[in-house]
Parts: C-alpha cells; sequence; structure tokens
C-alpha cells in the first residue's frame, strides 16, 4: 500500500490471524522498523479487527528481520508529515489512536523483542501487556539527544512499569540499555536466547490462548484499575467484570475439567 504523496508502493505492517493469535509485524526493514504514518494508521485497525474477532485469544507484535523491534519513527518523513501544524496533529491524532487502542485491548498483548527497541517503539512495547526479548535485545530513549519532551500520558506507563527511578536514567542518560539491564529493571518479562526464542514466544502465547478468556479479560481490566488512585478505581466494574466469570459456562467447564482430569476446552462465554 503506497503511502500518501509517495508513488512508491512500501510495505508497512504484516497483519495476520493465526489460530488463536493475531500478529502484527512491523515491516521497514531498511530503518529498523521504524514507524511511518501509514504504519501508526494500520496499526490502529488492525487492534480494532482483533478486539472485535472472539476467535482472537492473544496479539503478539513483532519487528520484521530479526535485527529490530522498531526503532521509533521515520525520521525520513518528518519533512512531509510533520513540518507542519496540521500534519503534527494528524500524525499525533494517528500515534495516539493507536497506542490507546493497544494499551486499551482487553486481550492479552505480547510485544516480541528482538534487536533494536528505541524511542517510539519503547513506547509500543510499553503499551502490551508483556515484553519478551532475545538475550541481544537493545532499548533506549534517545530524546534528550534530540531535544524533544515527553507528556504525561507517553511517561505513565513507563513509569508505571519501571518505577521513577529507572525511567528517569532511560531519559537522563539516553544511552542504550541490554537486555540484562532491562530485566532487571522489570521492563522485559523474559529474556530468552535468540536460537530458543521463537519457540518459547509460540509456546508462551499459546499457553495464554488456551486459558479462560474471562478470567484473562478481567485480571487485566483490574489491574489496570489497581494502577489508579482508589478515589478514581471504578470499583462497580472491577466487581461486575469478576461476577462474569462466576456466571460463565467456562467456569463450569473449568471446574469439570479439573474434576476430570482433562484440559480444559474455553469458549470464552
Amino acid at each position: 500500500m503506497p503511502d500518501a504523496g509517495n508513488d512508491t508502493p512500501v510495505k508497512r505492517l504484516i497483519v495476520e490471524k493465526d489460530g488463536p493469535i493475531g500478529r502484527i509485524k512491523m515491516d521497514n526493514q531498511t530503518r529498523r522498523n521504524a514507524m511511518t504514518l501509514g504504519m501508526w494508521q494500520d496499526l490502529g485497525t488492525a487492534i480494532e479487527d482483533f478486539a472485535a474477532d472472539d476467535n482472537i485469544r492473544v496479539v503478539i507484535l513483532s519487528g520484521e528481520g530479526g535485527k529490530a523491534f522498531c526503532a521509533g519513527a521515520d525520521i525520513s518523513e518528518f519533512e512531509k508529515n510533520r513540518s507542519s501544524e496540521e500534519g503534527v496533529k494528524i500524525y499525533n491524532e494517528a500515534v495516539e489512536r493507536s497506542s490507546d487502542l493497544l494499551r486499551t485491548i482487553d486481550k492479552p498483548t505480547i510485544a516480541k523483542i528482538e534487536g533494536f527497541c528505541v524511542g517510539g517503539g519503547v513506547g509500543i512495547a510499553t503499551c502490551c501487556d508483556m515484553r519478551l526479548a532475545t538475550d541481544d535485545a537493545i532499548i533506549a530513549i534517545p530524546a534528550a539527544k534530540l531535544g524533544l519532551g515527553y507528556r504525561v500520558d507517553g511517561l505513565k506507563p513507563l513509569v508505571d512499569i519501571i518505577g521513577p527511578s529507572y525511567a528517569m536514567e532511560l531519559f537522563y542518560t539516553a544511552r542504550k540499555f541490554d537486555a540484562d539491564e532491562a530485566e532487571r529493571m522489570n521492563y522485559f518479562n523474559r529474556v530468552i536466547p535468540r536460537a530458543e526464542f521463537d519457540a518459547y514466544v509460540e509456546d508462551y502465547a499459546n499457553t495464554i490462548a488456551g486459558n479462560a478468556p474471562l478470567t484473562i479479560k478481567a485480571v487485566k481490566v483490574v489491574v489496570k484499575e489497581c494502577l489508579k488512585d482508589d478515589a478514581d478505581r471504578d470499583h462497580a466494574l472491577c466487581a461486575s467484570i469478576v461476577d462474569d466469570c462466576f456466571k460463565s459456562e467456562d467456569y463450569v467447564e473449568g471446574r469439570r475439567a479439573f474434576m476430570e482430569k482433562r484440559k480444559a476446552e474455553f469458549k470464552g462465554k
């Protein structure tokens, strides 16, 4: 699909449905999978489609080529798409829409990180529920080398994950952090050797996909409410979504499967 104002077809995102797993692969390999405006726009559309598909139980985001998850924004587009007030507005709206959809989708999301995860790439991975990385993965936020500022809504999700001190270190130093460092600061859930990575992520995703969708949805909602101040929490929503689990057919199936010593077949109902 060509970008607006460009007659040369370019790959943006590869979006696939593989049984219960939805896959979104960033494919801008000559620029370490940096995000174009079109990629941001397509990302939101893909997330909406997965959210509406009951067959999709888990979403995996990754970068094509194995060398990078995402190197942030595609700077080569800035003159065309971010040099005017209107252009900046359109770009920011696309980023905010896709980021919000990724953060709020009621299905588990996994960032599958190989190689470089920089700037906006860290932002995308931060929107995901979990981050699995190769042992040679690198994260960095070079904003302080570019003079960029981050708003509260851009920083808070990262602070919620790694805490204020590590967040400040990432920004203050603008340096590259290796996989071990990122795991120690609790940014990466798991760091896996390259040779085992693909198989590990597939097994991880399929394990989640085989569990009760309503339970997972409830946990995702309640965890996000836990991150709010008590006065801002939607306690009624939390109670309601937990009640839905106990009233579900899946709860009956789970109990029967346990007693019969077999694998449960959950339907999300």
